[in-house]
């Protein structure tokens, strides 16, 4: 794989990361008076939440890890009380934590319930982006695996 298709990945990860980051820092005692609190911030008791885009479903498809030339199947079951996923080839999956969301995001932290890399398996947790594109779901995720930064990325289908 060509270094400016590994750094573009590992750019677009800390893009996310980043974007996702400056979400949360805002609080409403940064936001100039007379605006709507940031998505996401306390607003009284009640939290302010952008509703992000429509990915409620179930999608397939496959990763691609930089630096690896074996696509990883990826699917994905959003529902509007949580997420879940699954990676057949490699026998592992997790519970996704929805932890942010703007008009075109949404940010999730990945535990993996089933294939942990430190109970001898092959996935660690990590981090999810999705997207939508029209039908389909744009797919970022990083995780970290014994200090060695894991970047991957795909497009998944409807199922």
């Amino acid at each position: 794989m060509s270094i400016t298709l590994r750094n573009a990945g590992i750019a677009l990860s800390l893009t996310m990361l980043i974007g996702n980051t400056a979400a949360i820092a805002q609080t409403p005692g940064n936001a100039k008076q007379g605006t709507t609190p940031p998505a996401g911030a306390t607003q009284g008791t009640k939290t302010v939440r952008a509703p992000g885009p429509a990915i409620v479903g179930s999608w397939s498809g496959q990763l691609t890890q930089i630096n690896s030339q074996t696509p990883i199947k990826l699917e994905l079951a959003i529902s509007p009380k949580g997420a879940e996923t699954k990676y057949p080839d490699i026998d592992c999956a997790g519970k996704l934590i929805r932890t942010e969301s703007s008009k075109s995001y949404v940010f999730f932290i990945e535990v993996i319930t089933k294939g942990r890399v430190d109970k001898g398996g092959r996935c660690p947790d990590g981090t999810i982006t999705v997207a939508r594109q029209g039908d389909n779901l744009a797919v970022g995720w990083f995780g970290n695996i014994k200090n060695s930064l894991v970047v991957a990325y795909g497009t998944l289908s409807n199922k």
